[in-house]
């Protein structure tokens, strides 16, 4: 039977070097070949030797979108929809990372206070001023008109770096990490209004309450908290990250500490600009679930002039897939499984595993 509905996406021989494709039949669950690589003539190839195909699901990268395109026009083009979900949450994410400098100084937080911080987290604080330093260099190179590849020869750093950098990244000062503790803060703080100041008694009552973490944990948190009081400021002790921001002002205020939903209001008044990138993602994240295509235009006009402009103009080139992505019950999600168990097979052959290898295990007659 003829191939109708196939999602392809890539996979790495060794990641970020070398990539090959992967081919599936979404219809019949099953891997249908494996290409040596993730180029559009290679795609385009295998496409014109397989008429009859009707459904194409893909991600958004460029590269299998116009293979398709040239191969078979006629088929239907379905973007991923987890990528949608993810790279709309990465555009918010960098427009908080551009807005860092504003939203520091209307904190009040433009420089940690040492004498707040935790050991760990002068640590860090002295690492962000050696990272700063650098950064400085690269963006006074640039600004005299050097391009990338010659600052990237003179300093030494990878492209990708030195590029985000002059865009306006890298202003990271505490490099965030998820916490055991995230889930409990907000019973923490009434625990703490409530009068209970102790860190052994505090660690014991979330512990009842699912907590697993250790008491060194909520010590630490507590520590922090008091000095917090003890030095009369009502600002953080050290500047917040952007992914915290960003949790912030895409979380319900009513599932927030009291200082937590303070803290994404001022973000919220002091870079205007944010709150509509955090609305514009929140209606996109809706739209994707909808089901319904009416909402498309609407939104594209809003976010062509938002910090997700970028994200924006990606969506309407590529408007027809994402809009397929809405209605279609096709998606690339079955082909990212399949990629597990290709890099299970993989494993297995201790990476050593050729093209033939591989098809003769995976690709099922």
């Amino acid at each position: 039977m003829p191939l109708r509905v196939i999602g392809i996406d890539d996979w790495a021989w060794k990641r970020g070097h070398h990539y090959g494709s992967i081919i599936c039949d979404l219809e019949r669950r099953r891997i249908v070949d494996l290409l040596p690589d993730r180029t559009a003539g290679t795609v385009e190839d295998w496409l014109t030797a397989h008429p009859g195909i009707e459904v194409v699901a893909r991600d958004r990268g460029g590269a299998y979108g116009s293979a398709a395109s040239r191969a078979c026009p006629g088929a239907r083009q379905v973007a991923d929809r987890w990528h949608l979900f993810e790279n709309a949450s990465a555009a918010f994410l960098d427009a908080v990372h551009r807005a860092m400098p504003r939203i520091r100084a209307a904190l009040g937080v433009a420089a940690a206070d040492p004498s707040r911080l935790t050991a760990a987290e002068r640590r860090q604080h002295d690492g962000f001023r050696r990272r700063e330093a650098c950064n400085a260099a690269i963006r006074r190179l640039a600004a005299a008109g050097t391009p990338i590849k010659q600052i990237v020869r003179h300093t030494g750093h990878s492209r990708k770096l030195v590029r985000a950098i002059v865009r306006g990244g890298g202003t990271e000062v505490f490099r965030p990490r998820v916490s055991s503790l995230d889930a409990f803060l907000l019973r923490l703080e009434e625990e703490w209004e409530g009068g209970c100041r102790n860190g052994a008694e505090l660690w014991r009552r979330v512990k009842a309450a699912g907590f697993a973490g250790a008491l060194r944990v909520v010590s630490e948190w507590t520590t922090r908290r008091r000095r917090a009081e003890s030095s009369g400021s009502s600002r953080p002790s050290k500047p917040p990250s952007a992914r915290t921001i960003v949790r912030l002002m895409t979380s319900r205020r009513d599932r927030l500490s009291t200082a937590d939903a303070r803290l994404a209001a001022t973000v919220e008044e002091a870079v205007p600009a944010l709150a509509v990138a955090c609305d514009l993602v929140e209606r996109f994240h809706a739209m994707l679930r909808s089901k319904s295509t009416a909402g498309v235009d609407a939104w594209l006009a809003d976010a062509a002039n938002s910090p997700l402009n970028s994200f924006a103009s990606g969506v309407a080139v590529d408007r027809d897939a994402v809009a397929a992505a809405i209605t279609e019950p096709w998606s690339n999600g079955q082909t990212e499984g399949h990629i597990t168990k290709l890099k299970l097979v993989k494993r297995q052959m201790y990476g050593r595993a050729r093209l033939d290898l591989l098809r003769a295990r995976l690709c099922t007659a």
